[in-house]
């Protein structure tokens, strides 16, 4: 109950993600016959709050959310920079989740940016990802791994406008519209992270969720969310001038922030100061 309001009152326009993520997250927690870990993958273009519920998320398990110690964060481009270098950082990724899900088997671990990892690279943890009741003393069933990328953006937005075009709501949009062509188009995608991986070969992805992008009200409501974060009143001239800055697609019709929420914050500093 307690993330449902956080998700409903801070996560705008992923009417999607929420619902299934709050039903994946209740499942998992709920069921002590769980054959494996649970794991998300997260796909949307930048600023429509991939990172933002993953956070949201860690905090509902480990109070201290990223700070805590039993979540791992990783990042490609910072701790796996070189192409060279997959070898060891296959042994390496391997030795890390062994050891942290030995030591808290509520362990959670973030992937960011998985279209900047080195193809392959992410197979390495297959094995704790799959139906195995222990490896070598450990159960992995209680961990949870989470993907955050930007591949299959591209395929989101086409089928969000398309849903635009013919004049439906966002919100009729479901799973079924577009977790199959995401998955296989990350699969057939080289800039992915997941090109050819086994992991969904396997079916060992539990849900590719995808974030839609984000029209002008999402904007506005992100705007008018932040000012509240700071202990400001909502100004709604302040709020249209930062609306204003943004850009959007597709040009002729200007529906979707093509930065989704991520620059309102820089954007609000400027006019608060004003």
């Amino acid at each position: 109950a307690a993330l449902k309001v956080q998700l409903d009152s801070k996560l705008f326009g992923q009417h999607l993600a929420k619902d299934v993520v709050l039903k994946a997250v209740l499942g998992f927690s709920t069921n002590p016959g769980r054959k494996k870990p649970l794991t998300l993958s997260l796909h949307g273009w930048a600023g429509t709050g991939k990172n933002f519920l993953s956070q949201i998320l860690v905090e509902h398990i480990h109070p201290a959310g990223l700070r805590s110690k039993f979540v791992h964060l990783f990042l490609p481009t910072l701790h796996f920079p070189h192409d060279a270098q997959v070898k060891l950082y296959k042994d390496q990724l391997q030795s890390w989740i062994r050891g942290n899900v030995s030591a808290c088997p509520h362990s959670v671990f973030i992937f960011d940016e998985m279209d900047k990892m080195h193809p392959g690279l992410i197979d390495a943890i297959k094995p704790f990802l799959d139906y195995y009741e222990q490896i070598d003393g450990v159960s992995y069933r209680r961990a949870i791994f989470i993907f955050l990328s930007n591949a299959g953006g591209d395929l989101i937005n086409k089928a969000a406008l398309d849903f635009w075009m013919s004049g439906k709501p966002r919100e009729e949009i479901q799973l079924k519209d577009l977790e199959a062509m995401l998955s296989v188009g990350v699969f057939n995608n080289k800039n992915s992270g997941l090109w050819h991986s086994s992991l969904i070969d396997r079916n060992l992805i539990d849900y590719f969720i995808p974030f839609l992008p984000l029209e002008d009200r999402h904007v506005r409501m992100c705007v008018r969310a932040e000012m509240v974060a700071r202990g400001y009143l909502v100004d709604e001239q302040i709020v249209q001038a930062v609306l204003e800055e943004m850009t959007f697609f597709p040009r002729e019709q200007k529906i979707f922030s093509d930065k989704g929420c991520k620059t309102v914050q820089a954007k609000l500093d400027i006019h608060e100061g004003a």
